[in-house]
């Protein structure tokens, strides 16, 4: 009865070749369910941990589609009625509905697109492999296939063995077995030594984190690393991880940054750089400048105050920021990730296209007004249960206790929250946006900065207007309309450019065909064209093929430093087995670039422009040889 409906609605679908195979449907049906609820959870497709997961699912099930002949992204109409189905015990997912179904259908194009180069590739493997007289896929080859470009084995193997291939599944699983290995080793380099494990080990007690009320503490020292070892004390000069009893360091976590200060008292000086968080325990990284620290050691402890303030008034407009985007853009915005430092934000949330101008414009505006409203933060402890029920935002993926912190801003934002902040809005300063842009599949990204950042950005900003309001010679408000002439006549003076270039060609098609060299009435067209972009280069091949009728064209340009070059060819050459992609891709490793397309056409850049008068010389030479060989044979 779960199951039912999805299955109905994808055999009764138009998409479906008749009498689909049902055990694949059902396949389909637990892979949407699965995904459904894993997104309506805050897991988005990635490429790390959890989002991988839901990214294979959905890759998975859009392959099993392929089964069934459904060549069209399909999942994301799956979504309504499994949230039909699932309404009564499930009412969120309801709510979810489009969130959902649009980043099914984001993750689904993106795989049909990738599918689409991982296919040309795979099949122009085959074609080498083939004219080098081989009949096997090295594992190494598919191994690469299966991992950049995402392309299940199963497919792999089908594309292979329609074309009399075989693949080597020994050599594939040596390659994914050095990966796994490669990641378990990268994973535990990353973590560092304090994973836990040289906490734990040595029974080191929580840190009392005193930071969101106080900036320095007299503390006493309770553990020192150095070289990733227990040592009783430390001197001048030596690296150092420090444990304190008491901290008002904020140890890195939560997107916020670590912060910096000095660890001192009359015999020693130590230079914090960086503070980690693991578990419940502060370490200070840092460097002894001054006298000799021990364990048990009264110290104090003083945190960068200045950059504390401006990380504060950065994590602060983040929870403004996000409260801004649901206003605007809709509540399936969440929080996908954050970093805070002392001189920028960064925000990433859940939403399925790029934010326009006005939309960006709103938003600053948002955020802008509820600092100028001196908004009192207020901090609250309650349980983790209570905090949901009270709708408090939290960030997938982030452990939290049983007891956690909540910060209110008004009835603006309610989110758990362990991180430093500014009592009040104002302390904010101003807020400024400065770039907008995509982070991952159905997750865009905001950066952003406050205070005295913020008012060099529009300081700059007013300096530019200022410089283009003397070079255009208008005022700033007839700025906007001065440069949208000034565009639109350097796209007219360009085609106009393009029309007489075109021209110019067109008289000199005859003189070219004439000119070139013939194999068995086959015209050989090679052509350098000085400054040429791709699109007029692409029109003069259309203009030489449909005059010269027989032929094989390849011409090449140089334009804005960059070597373009293209290749097309008769339809009847391309069933005689010429293929312009391999013509192109000798080209294309000699002007240091690369290139691809069909067999009646191709195209390929690159950087060494000097290599291009040598590929043209021999791309000739090569098309000459195969077609001779062709006529003798």
């Amino acid at each position: 009865d779960i199951f039912k409906p999805i299955v109905e609605q994808i055999t009764e679908s138009n998409l479906v070749a008749p009498s689909p195979n049902l055990r694949t449907c059902y396949t389909i049906a637990d892979h949407i369910r699965a995904v459904t609820f894993a997104i309506a959870d805050g897991v988005l497709p990635s490429n790390d941990e959890r989002g991988y997961v839901i990214r294979k699912l959905i890759r998975r099930a859009v392959w099993h589609g392929k089964a069934l002949d459904i060549k069209k992204p399909y999942l994301n109409k799956l979504v309504p009625t499994l949230t039909r189905t699932m309404k009564r015990p499930y009412p969120e997912l309801e709510k979810k509905r489009e969130e959902i179904a649009q980043v099914v259908l984001a993750e689904e194009r993106r795989f049909h697109k990738t599918l689409e180069r991982a296919v040309a590739y795979a099949e122009d493997i085959v074609a080498d492999l083939s004219s080098r007289g081989k009949s096997k896929i090295p594992g190494e080859v598919a191994f690469k296939l299966y991992d950049t470009y995402g392309l299940p084995l199963e497919m792999l193997e089908n594309i292979v063995g329609s074309r009399g291939f075989k693949l080597d599944r020994v050599g594939f699983e040596r390659e994914l077995e050095f990966q796994r290995k490669s990641s378990r080793q990268g994973a535990v380099f990353e973590a560092g030594v304090f994973t836990g494990s040289l906490v734990s080990r040595h029974k080191l007690k929580p840190t009392k984190f005193i930071g969101d009320k106080c900036y320095m503490a007299k503390t006493k020292v309770s553990a020192i690393f150095k070289d990733d070892r227990l040592i009783k004390k430390a001197k001048k000069g030596d690296n150092v991880k420090i444990v304190l009893e008491t901290t008002p360091f904020y140890g890195e976590s939560g997107g916020q940054v670590g912060d910096t200060g000095v660890i001192k008292n009359k015999n020693v000086k130590i230079e914090v750089s960086d503070t980690q968080k693991i578990d419940q325990t502060v370490v200070h990284l840092g460097k002894v400048v001054k006298g000799e620290v021990k364990v048990n050691d009264r110290v104090e402890a003083e945190i960068e105050l200045a950059r504390r303030k401006n990380i504060a008034r950065n994590h602060t407009a983040t929870h403004l920021l996000q409260a801004a985007l649901r206003k605007v853009l809709g509540e399936h915005v969440r929080q996908a990730g954050s970093w805070v430092g002392p001189d920028r934000l960064r925000f990433d949330f859940t939403h399925f296209q790029a934010l326009t101008e006005r939309q960006l414009h709103r938003v600053e505006e948002l955020v802008n007004s509820a600092i100028k409203q001196k908004i009192k933060l207020k901090t609250m402890k309650m349980s983790f249960e209570q905090a949901q029920k009270a709708g408090a935002l939290a960030f997938f993926g982030e452990k939290y206790q049983e007891k956690v912190r909540v910060i209110k801003i008004d009835d603006l934002s309610l989110e758990l929250c362990g991180g430093t902040h500014v009592c009040s809005t104002d302390k904010i300063g101003v807020f400024k946006i400065i770039s907008e842009s995509s982070a991952a599949s159905g997750i865009r990204r905001i950066e952003g900065v406050t205070a005295s950042q913020a008012e060099q950005v529009l300081r700059q900003q007013a300096n530019e207007v200022g410089r283009l309001v003397k070079i255009f010679g208008a005022s700033q408000e007839e700025l906007p309309e001065r440069i949208e002439g000034f565009l639109l006549r350097i796209k007219q003076l360009n085609k106009k450019l393009e029309n007489s270039r075109l021209k110019n060609f067109k008289s000199r098609i005859d003189k070219i065909i004439g000119d070139c060299e013939k194999v068995a009435e086959v015209k050989i067209i090679v052509q350098k064209i000085k400054s040429a972009d791709m699109k007029l280069l692409r029109l003069m091949v259309d203009l030489l093929k449909q005059k010269a009728h027989l032929c094989v064209v390849v011409l090449g340009s140089v334009w804005e430093e960059k070597v373009l070059i293209v290749c097309g060819l008769s339809s009847e050459l391309c069933s005689q087995g010429l293929d312009a992609t391999k013509i192109i891709r000798p080209m294309a490793s000699d002007v240091q670039g690369s290139g691809g397309g069909r067999a009646d056409f191709a195209q390929a850049g690159g950087r060494n422009a000097q290599g291009l008068k040598e590929a043209l010389l021999r791309v000739q030479e090569s098309i000459k040889k195969e077609l001779k060989d062709n006529e003798s044979n």
